[in-house]
């Protein structure tokens, strides 16, 4: 039987008080260790290597789903922030549309999804305009409020 948790964007897990929470699964498609310019070194070590856009899981597997995909575009593939949040390719739409769908297929009914984007390259209505799913509730924070934090819930028929 799974964790109640699901996180398959997870990096290096910075935004987790306890990043090694047994009641969440763990996921990301890397797994390495990067030197940042700063010195430090940055661990992505995923409890399993996945593809946001391609789940090992079956359906209704999760009652929560937190959806933290790259959101930044045009960083060359050694710069600190790649090492630190990943990078959308040309296809970020098909890719995020197909994240969305594989995240609300493995939540349960009336189960949650917690997506949090950055709008620095993108508007969060071009990202939310890929799925049909409706954000429940959701709040902006960070120095410019230009991370959102959304809250969806799974409708109990789908």
């Amino acid at each position: 039987m799974n964790p109640p948790v699901l996180d398959p964007c997870c990096g290096s897990r910075m935004m987790w008080f306890d990043k090694s929470d047994d009641r969440a699964i763990f996921g990301d498609i890397r797994d390495e260790q990067v030197r940042i310019d700063d010195g430090r070194v940055l661990s992505v070590h995923p409890d399993m290597v996945m593809d946001f856009r391609h789940l090992p899981f079956e359906d209704e597997s999760f009652y929560h789903v937190v959806f933290d995909p790259p959101h930044l575009t045009n960083l060359g593939a050694r710069s600190t922030m790649a090492a630190k949040y990943g990078v959308l390719g040309r296809t970020w739409r098909d890719d995020l549309k197909a994240g969305f769908s594989e995240c609300f297929r493995v939540v349960k009914p009336c189960g949650t999804l917690v997506f949090k984007w950055n709008e620095y390259a993108i508007p969060v209505r071009d990202v939310l305009a890929l799925t049909p799913h409706r954000p429940l509730y959701g709040t902006r924070s960070g120095k410019q409020a230009r991370t959102l934090w959304l809250v969806f819930i799974k409708d109990a028929n789908e």
